[in-house]
């Protein structure tokens, strides 16, 4: 087997969702190497449709956190303890991404900000850094408090920060065989 390709596997098995967080700071080197692992992700007709807002502020992460949980649901109470909180927004797609997909019927806008939160992710695993990708959010108080343009989405919240638990996680996934064939359904 080859050393990258194993390399890689390692890398996607040890990359979970962290909700629990040491308080420690993370340079600003490391976050933009995630973002550019990001940065570099392939997009339809290479459209690049997203922006990534760093909330590094203690003041304004707290903020944004309180934005993730409410009493009703009092899911994603860990958010505060993340030293960065990252908001992916949704640019719009250029011409030639829009046409397809209104034509083809299929979100590529949200398909490549998914691959490009991932890529993040990934690259935040390899330099040690846990992650937490949060869609339950309130989505019209974040974009008020990071004064994000109406016209504009906030997608997702990327929670960043060195995990408390070093370890990892056994994942409960569907077997191989359960999620593919060969040559039809």
């Amino acid at each position: 087997m080859d050393d990258d390709y194993y390399h890689f596997l390692e890398l996607v098995q040890k990359r979970q969702s962290v909700r629990g967080f040491e308080t420690s700071p993370i340079s600003k080197e490391i976050i933009l190497r995630c973002i550019e692992a990001a940065r570099l992700a392939p997009s339809a007709c290479n459209s690049q449709p997203w922006k990534f807002i760093i909330v590094d502020n203690p003041e304004l992460k707290n903020q944004i956190a309180d934005c993730t949980t409410t009493r009703m649901i009092p899911m994603n109470h860990f958010t505060k303890q993340a030293p960065v909180h990252v908001v992916v927004v949704m640019e719009k797609p250029n011409l030639s991404s829009k046409f397809g997909e209104v034509i083809r019927d299929k979100p590529f806008t949200l398909i490549d900000i998914g691959i490009a939160t991932i890529q993040f992710c990934l690259q935040a695993t390899s330099e040690g850094i846990g992650t937490c990708i949060l869609g339950w959010f309130n989505e019209k108080k974040v974009k008020q408090l990071l004064k994000i343009p109406a016209s504009k989405r906030a997608v997702l919240i990327i929670a960043l920060g060195y995990p408390l638990s070093k370890e990892t996680r056994v994942k409960r996934r569907k077997m191989s065989g359960e999620i593919h064939n060969y040559n039809e359904y």
